[in-house]
């Protein structure tokens, strides 16, 4: 399928991604960990989607419900439809999309089937998941972010890897030291790169608290990334921010300058996430609960959501933009089976009543309920 036919899909369920993002980053902007980096922090929304949409494909019922809530699909019907946003994805140059699946527990052939473009592969040593990671992102993170546990019966690892040069390189002897003015702590120097950007590649969006200003530089290639930064007044909380910098493009305002000199400092982040600590307020519980969760569809183990952890970086120089992200999805085997469905009988008809002996093989009285019951 061209890129041009297949963009639909990813377009489909762009709205779903970004509002993933937003909530979140919500989420992530208030942790701990967060807070002592500094505020900075990587991730991958579209790394987080593809994973639980492609584990959301084995979930039943409410479970289902609740994951096609946050990611717009879920259940054996959504497999053709991330599939085929995975291929989407994999359509913009230099973007490498993989995700593989090692079990313990016997994976359904028709979970298999519906997801032809993930690798599946027995679950024993770990060495083999992170070798996979490696290669998948070419080298950027060498191992799975999961904490390895011995009661796992199924691991789950997305991988997005992208290596591009910009369309129009920063010119390093253009790059001086500049001063940069944290959130919190002092201003510091730092390289800064500069360049002229054509004034149709920046716009504002309105937001509580003043425009933010959005700069969009493309990658090289056909169909390249398209890689955006973001800017908003002093003191303007994050979340704002970076809603502006992923809101679509049309509903930007064009600036009124006739020229822009961009300034912006090399730089490279790299965090680890445990995001299972924030599915919860983005309305997932079921799908952790070792008591309700139901994934029938993947396999015939009960299995439940143990983990989810993503680590991601980014580093932007003069030459181009390298980025990679690893969501892992680790399922345990739930603490009890699941019940079997419930037959509910009620007496609200004609009936027979047999009054047994303790043998269980002599009617000692016998007796047919057909008029409305009453007391005798």
């Amino acid at each position: 399928m061209a890129f041009g036919e297949c963009d639909l899909t990813v377009r489909e369920y762009a709205g779903e991604i970004r509002e993933l993002g937003s909530r979140w980053l919500d989420r992530l902007l208030s942790d701990a960990a967060v807070e002592r980096a500094g505020g900075n922090v990587v991730c991958s929304p579209t790394g987080l989607w593809l994973a639980l949409a492609a584990i959301s494909c084995g979930a039943l019922g409410d479970t289902a419900e609740e994951l096609a809530d946050l990611l717009g699909v879920a259940g054996p019907e959504a497999e053709p439809l991330v599939t085929a946003v995975a291929r989407d994805l994999a359509a913009t140059e230099a973007l490498a999309v993989a995700t593989g699946i090692w079990s313990a527990s016997p994976v359904r052939a028709e979970f298999r089937d519906g997801l032809p473009d993930i690798a599946f592969g027995p679950l024993g040593d770990r060495a083999a998941i992170d070798s996979w990671v490696t290669r998948a992102t070419e080298g950027m993170i060498d191992r799975a972010p999961g904490v390895p546990n011995d009661d796992a019966l199924l691991v789950l690892v997305n991988a997005l890897a992208l290596k591009a040069r910009w369309a129009q390189p920063f010119d390093p002897g253009l790059t001086v030291d500049a001063v940069f003015h944290p959130r919190t702590g002092d201003a510091a120097s730092v390289p800064m790169m500069l360049r002229e950007v054509p004034t149709a590649d920046v716009w504002t969006i309105g937001a509580h608290g003043g425009p933010v200003h959005v700069v969009e530089l493309p990658c090289a290639g056909d169909h390249p990334a398209l890689i955006r930064f973001a800017i908003g007044p002093p003191d303007m909380a994050p979340a704002p921010v970076m809603s502006a910098a992923w809101a679509p493009r049309s509903i930007g305002n064009p600036i009124p300058e006739s020229e822009v000199v961009l300034r912006l400092p090399r730089f490279g982040l790299r965090t680890s996430l445990a995001v299972h600590d924030h599915l919860p307020d983005l309305g997932v519980a079921l799908a952790l609960d070792r008591r309700a969760a139901e994934f029938g569809a993947l396999s015939a183990d009960p299995l439940y959501i143990d983990r989810v952890d993503q680590e991601a970086l980014l580093r932007v120089d003069e030459e181009g933009v390298e980025a990679t992200a690893v969501t892992e999805v680790s399922m345990a085997l739930m603490s009890f089976t699941p019940p079997s469905p419930v037959l509910r009988l009620t007496f609200d008809r004609p009936f027979g009543c047999a009054v047994m002996d303790a043998s269980g093989t002599v009617p000692l009285f016998a007796a047919y309920q057909a008029a409305v019951p009453g007391r005798a």
